[in-house]
This record gives structure tokens, sequence and C-alpha cells, in this order.
């Protein structure tokens, strides 16, 4: 599965009358937040395509042309606290980031965005039964701890992302929050285990495939 994934950023290139035509074959769209309705929706519209999104610490309710308040981006479907299958992949997502202020945005202590991902554990148990694996691809506002993260904590990670990459092994987990200009790290892709770990701050183009079952067997030091 070919995807447009996004963060962030509107990215004039992809805000664009010219959209389709760059980006022919795409076949899905992944938002990891902190993204306008309007921007989601153009896009969905002009690709017409599926789009999948988490929440980011800045989303807030939009009011349309016509005076509509939206609270969610029309046409797009939220994988936060979710699992769905999707062109022969299987995705969950997990947004906001770490909870630094008192402000209305998705943020949330490690606690809170633990039982999140545990209140995913039954549908995660019946991909592996139908499917043979848990899980293809994460879907998440910020990174996991220690991994492309901020020294500050407002872009800090979750260390219940790396719980859960190694419980459920995805074979990706795709995260935004942390800008390329910020300057933390000049790395935007890191192996952990089975999981590759990328950040998709602006937007990318990427070729997705499914996991295959991992052996319980891998070294567990690969996590630590």
């Amino acid at each position: 599965m070919r995807c447009l994934t996004l963060a962030d950023e509107v990215v004039p290139a992809v805000y664009s009358l010219n959209a389709r035509e760059r980006f022919a074959g795409v076949t899905c769209v992944l938002a990891c937040g902190d993204l306008p309705y309007y921007y989601l929706e153009f896009i969905v519209t002009t690709l017409a395509v599926p789009c999948l999104y988490v929440p980011g610490n800045h989303d807030r309710p939009e009011q349309s042309s016509t005076g509509e308040v939206l609270f969610e981006p029309r046409g797009c479907t939220s994988l936060h606290g979710r699992a769905v299958r999707l062109g022969g992949l299987l995705f969950a997502g997990a947004g906001g980031s770490l909870r630094y202020n008192q402000s209305s945005g998705a943020q949330y202590t490690e606690h809170e965005q633990m039982l999140r991902l545990l209140r995913l554990t039954p549908a995660l148990l019946l991909n592996r039964a139908r499917y043979g694996r848990y899980l293809d691809v994460l879907l998440t506002h910020a990174p996991p701890h220690g991994i492309h993260n901020g020294p500050d904590r407002p872009h800090a990670g979750f260390h219940a992302f790396r719980w859960f990459m190694r419980r459920f092994r995805p074979r990706y987990l795709i995260h935004g929050h942390i800008h390329r200009s910020y300057g933390f790290s000049p790395i935007f892709e890191t192996r952990l285990g089975p999981t590759q770990v990328i950040n998709t701050a602006g937007h990318r183009v990427i070729d997705l495939l499914a996991a295959s079952r991992m052996r319980r067997s891998m070294d567990s030091t690969l996590y630590d």
C-alpha cells in the first residue's frame, strides 16, 4: 500500500490543485495530527482515497465555510484508540502528546496513554487469531520515548509506545510532533526490534508492507 503520510504542517505541494498528479498511485492518507481539518478534507477529496488520522496536541474545533463548527475532519476516519483493517493492512492509533500544561488540546499522562493502548488489546488479539499478526502500523502524534524526541517535556515521547512495540511488534510506528525545523536530530527513521519508527512531520510517501509473523524468541534487548 502506497501511503501519503502527513503531520504538523500545511505543505504547499500537497495543498495544491496538482496534488492528484503529484501523488498518483497513493491509495491511502495517514495523518498524524496538528493539521487543519480543511487541509485533510481537501486531500481526501482531491485524491479520492481513504484517510486515517489521529489528533495532535494543537487540534481545535474549526468553522467551515458554511459556518458549521467541525470537531473532526469530514470524510476521514479517526484511529484514536481504535484498530481497523484497510487494504489488507492492520492499523491502530493513539494521538496526542505527553501532558505539559493545562491546554484543552489532546495531552495525556503516561498512565492515560497506557490505558488507551491496553484498551486496544482485544482487537489486536483478534487480529492475531484471524491474520497471524497483531498489527502492521501504529499511528501516533508523539514519538516513543527516546526516539526522535526533543529535550523538553512538550516534545518528549511516551514510554507507553515502547512497551506497545515490545508487546505487539508492529512493522511501523508513524508519528509527527517533532518538526524538522526544530533541529533536535537529523535522524527521521529508526528501527527498534521489528518496528520501523518514522517521523513524518510535513509529508512523506511511504510504501507499507504487512508485518510477517515475528518469532517471540527475538532478542528482547533490541528494545532496551
